[in-house]
C-alpha cells in the first residue's frame, strides 16, 4: 500500500466529482432555458452515463496495455475541455446552446470513465486483503465530490453568472491535471503477456461468463439501478409529501439539504467503517447486509409521516448503499488477474452506467402512476439480491487469481 499514491488518486476522484456535481443540478434548468423538449432534457441527462457505459471498458483495457498514468492524464485534460464547452454553451441561446450542452456532457462522460482507471490504480498498489477498504476511500471521494459540487455551483453562479459553474469546474480539472502530471507515479508496468483486446460486446460476454465476477457485476448493476430509482424520484417525493413547490427557494433548498445529508452519511461510512466491517464480516456478508439495509429503508420511505422518519430512513439507506460498492469492487479486483484489472473494473463500471440510464426511465413514469411503486419494487429487488449475495458469494470465497500489488512508479 503506497499512501501518497492513494491520497493523490483520492484527490483526483474528489476533484473530478466536484466538477461533476457542479453542473448536474443545473442541467435541467439550463436545458429548459434553451427551450428543450422533455426528451431533449432526458438526452442531456443521459449523455454522460451513456458515454461512460460505452467507454469505461475501453479506458480500462487501454490502461492495462499502456499504463494507468497516461490514461488518467489524458482523461483529466479532456474533462477540463468538456467544462469549457459547458461554460461556452451556457452563454449561448436556443438550438446551438442545446447542441453544445449535449456535446459537453457526452465528452465529459467519455473522460469521466476514468473512475475505472482510478480503481485499477488502487488495485495495483494495494494488497488483496485491503482492496475493499481502499475502494471505500474511492467511494468516499465520490460522495464528498457530490456534496461540495452543488455548493460550489451555487457560489460560482452567484458571482459569475450562468457560465460560472462551467469555469469553476474547468479550473478544478486544470488543477487536477497539474497535480497528477507533477506528482502521480505510474502504478502498472504493462508486461509482454497482456491479454489481447476484445471487441466491446465480446469483452462484456467474456467478463460476465466468469461465474464470481459475473455475479458481482450483476449485483452491482441491481444495486445501482435501485439507488438511481431512489435518487431520481426523491426530490419529487419530498415536494409532494410535504407540500413544497419545485420553483420555490424553500423547496429547492430542502431537497438539496437532503441530498447533502445522505451524501455526507454515505461518505463518512465509506471512509471510516468499510475496512473494519470487511475484517469483521468478510466481503460476501457485508454485501448482503448492505443490501438488506437498503431494502428495509427503501420500501418504507414513501410512507414516512414526518421529517424524523425521513431522516432515519435516509441515513439507513445511505449507510446500506455506501457499503455495497467497496466490497463488490474489492472482490471483483481479487478475482481478476493483474493483466485484466482495468478492463474488468471497466465492464463493472459500464454496468453501473447502464443502470443509471435505465433507472430513471423505469422509476419516473412509475412514480407518476403511483409514488410508492418504485420504492416498493426496488426494496424487493434489494432484498432478493441480498439473499442471492448471502447464498452465492459465501461459497468458495477464495479468489481464483489474486493480483499482487505493484510498486507505484516501478
Amino acid at each position: 500500500m503506497r499512501k501518497p499514491s492513494v491520497g493523490i488518486i483520492f484527490l483526483t476522484v474528489f476533484i473530478d466529482l466536484i466538477g461533476f456535481g457542479l453542473v448536474i443540478p443545473l442541467l435541467p434548468i439550463y436545458a429548459k432555458n434553451f427551450n428543450a423538449t422533455g426528451w431533449q432534457i432526458a438526452l442531456v441527462m443521459a449523455a454522460y452515463s451513456f458515454m461512460q457505459f460505452v467507454f469505461a471498458p475501453f479506458l480500462g483495457r487501454l490502461s492495462d496495455r499502456i499504463g494507468r498514468r497516461p490514461v488518467l492524464l489524458t482523461s483529466t485534460a479532456g474533462a477540463a475541455v468538456s467544462y469549457l464547452i459547458f461554460a461556452y454553451a451556457s452563454m449561448q441561446q436556443g438550438g446551438t446552446a442545446l447542441i453544445l450542452l449535449i456535446a459537453s456532457r457526452a465528452f465529459a462522460g467519455v473522460c469521466g470513465a476514468n473512475i475505472t482507471v482510478a480503481q485499477a490504480y488502487i488495485a495495483d498498489i494495494t494488497p488483496p486483503e485491503n482492496r475493499s477498504k481502499r475502494m471505500g476511500l474511492i467511494g468516499m471521494a465520490f460522495g464528498l465530490g457530490f456534496i461540495f459540487g452543488p455548493i460550489l455551483a451555487a457560489v460560482a453562479r452567484t458571482y459569475f453568472g450562468d457560465s460560472g459553474p462551467g469555469w469553476a469546474a474547468f479550473a478544478l480539472c486544470a488543477i487536477n491535471f497539474f497535480l497528477a502530471l507533477t506528482i502521480l507515479p505510474e502504478s502498472w508496468k504493462p508486461s509482454s503477456e497482456h491479454v489481447a483486446p476484445r471487441p466491446h460486446l465480446a469483452q462484456w460476454m467474456h467478463t460476465l461468463s466468469r461465474p464470481k465476477v459475473g455475479l458481482l457485476i450483476g449485483i452491482f448493476f441491481l444495486a445501482t439501478f435501485c439507488f438511481t430509482c431512489f435518487e431520481s424520484t426523491l426530490g419529487l417525493l419530498i415536494l409532494s409529501k410535504f407540500s413544497l413547490k419545485f420553483d420555490s427557494a424553500k423547496g429547492i433548498r430542502t431537497v438539496s439539504y437532503l441530498f447533502i445529508y445522505a451524501g455526507l452519511v454515505g461518505a463518512l461510512v465509506q471512509g471510516g467503517a468499510t475496512g473494519r466491517l470487511v475484517k469483521a464480516l468478510g466481503e460476501p456478508k457485508l454485501i448482503a447486509l448492505s443490501l438488506f439495509l437498503v431494502a428495509i429503508s427503501l420500501g418504507p420511505l414513501p410512507f414516512a409521516q414526518n421529517w424524523t422518519q425521513v431522516l432515519i430512513l435516509l441515513a439507513l439507506l445511505s449507510i446500506g448503499s455506501s457499503l455495497t460498492r467497496p466490497p463488490v469492487f474489492g472482490m471483483i479486483s481479487n478475482f481478476s488477474s493483474a493483466q485484466e484489472q482495468g478492463v474488468t473494473i471497466g465492464v463493472a463500471q459500464s454496468a453501473g452506467s447502464l443502470a443509471r440510464i435505465i433507472g430513471p426511465l423505469f422509476a419516473l413514469p412509475l412514480f407518476t402512476y403511483q409514488q410508492s411503486y418504485p420504492y416498493l419494487i426496488c426494496g424487493a429487488i434489494s432484498l432478493l439480491t441480498g439473499i442471492l449475495a448471502w447464498q452465492r458469494l459465501s461459497r468458495d470465497h477464495a479468489p481464483a487469481v489474486a493480483a499482487e500489488p505493484q510498486k507505484a512508479g516501478s
